[in-house]
């Protein structure tokens, strides 16, 4: 069995680890702080990102990207607005690279594949994107995901049997454009609904909410070229549906208290763990507005980023003029 490298010991890359290395295989984590480094492979916890969890004992934890370099397959799972720098940063890069953070670049409007091939143009660009919650993958729970590969069949033969376990299933798709938009949007509506869940508006609202950003999703979606099918999958409404829905979403919780009040610059400065809608929802405005796509949900995260009190978001929401369910 091959190693498999992991670029990230987040919560999300931890789990991802900890679910390769279920059968027995060998796990590469690669984990920028050497403290990290050190506990993982002393204690097998990491304390700081995925507490509770005792890891597997083939797992290793290192802090040289060379030694990724060396693998034939990585997952990628660095917060989305550093991964360019730390892909930059590989001596050399492994044939197939999986992206696992859900975001769009601040800055340049890039979703993470194109960052990936400019940053590492000989490797073959496949997106893992799903219903995944970090603690349920790393408790060997049942997860299902989109496993969409720029590489087509062949890359899929290779990757999917390395990655697979008996509760860890991906589902093939060559939609790596739909795969991306549908793990970056609804990050950000995840933000809405925990501001609707702050301001105690419901299920009727979240459920209204959850609809109509899913339309959101759709719109700017097809724009760019992704499949509905894909949208429509895992890696778009299921994934939606899971961030919608509960606190163990980071997103969530962080519109959560928004909703209830609590200040949106100090809530970011105070985070340990990345909300990555946060860092997503005002590119993703922006790229709205440029190509004239109607997102009023997106544009009400970013306002509410912005510092704008939520009950007067969600009144302006509202007061939007009526129209067909199928218009903009």
């Amino acid at each position: 069995m091959r190693t498999v490298g992991v670029l990230g010991a987040g919560a999300w890359g931890t789990a991802l680890a900890q679910m390769l290395a279920s059968d027995g295989r060998e796990v590469l984590l690669w984990a920028r702080e050497s403290e990290l480094v050190a506990e993982i492979n002393a204690q097998r916890t990491n304390t700081l990102f995925l507490p509770g969890t005792a890891l597997a004992p083939t797992i290793r934890a290192t802090g040289d990207l060379a030694d990724i370099a060396a693998l034939g397959i990585a997952l990628v799972v660095t917060p989305a607005q550093h991964m360019g720098a730390v892909l930059g940063a590989i001596p050399s890069h492994p044939a197939d690279l999986v992206l696992c953070s859900k975001g769009i670049e601040a800055g340049s409007g890039r979703l993470m594949n194109d960052v990936a091939r400019d940053a590492a143009p000989k490797s073959q660009i496949a997106v893992l994107s799903g219903p995944t919650f970090a603690h349920e993958v790393a408790a060997g729970l049942p997860t299902a995901v989109t496993l969409a590969c720029g590489g087509g069949e062949a890359q899929w033969e290779r990757i999917a049997p390395a990655i697979a376990r008996p509760a860890f299933r991906p589902y093939y798709s060559a939609d790596v454009t739909g795969a991306e938009i549908g793990g970056a949007v609804k990050n950000v509506l995840a933000i809405a609904c925990g501001v609707v869940d702050g301001l105690a508006l419901g299920q009727n609202a979240r459920a209204a909410l959850i609809a109509r950003g899913y339309a959101e999703m759709l719109r700017f979606g097809e724009a760019r070229g992704a499949q509905v099918e894909t949208l429509a999958g895992l890696c778009g409404l299921g994934d939606l549906v899971l961030t919608c829905s509960s606190t163990s979403s980071r997103n969530f919780s962080l519109g959560k208290a928004l909703g209830e009040g609590e200040d949106a610059a100090r809530l970011m400065a105070d985070r340990k763990t990345v909300a990555e809608g946060a860092h997503t929802a005002p590119v993703l405005d922006q790229l709205a507005r440029d190509m004239a796509i109607a997102m009023p949900i997106v544009a009400a995260v970013t306002r509410l980023l912005g510092g704008a009190e939520a009950r007067g978001v969600v009144s302006d929401l509202l007061a939007r003029p009526l129209r067909a369910e199928r218009e903009d």
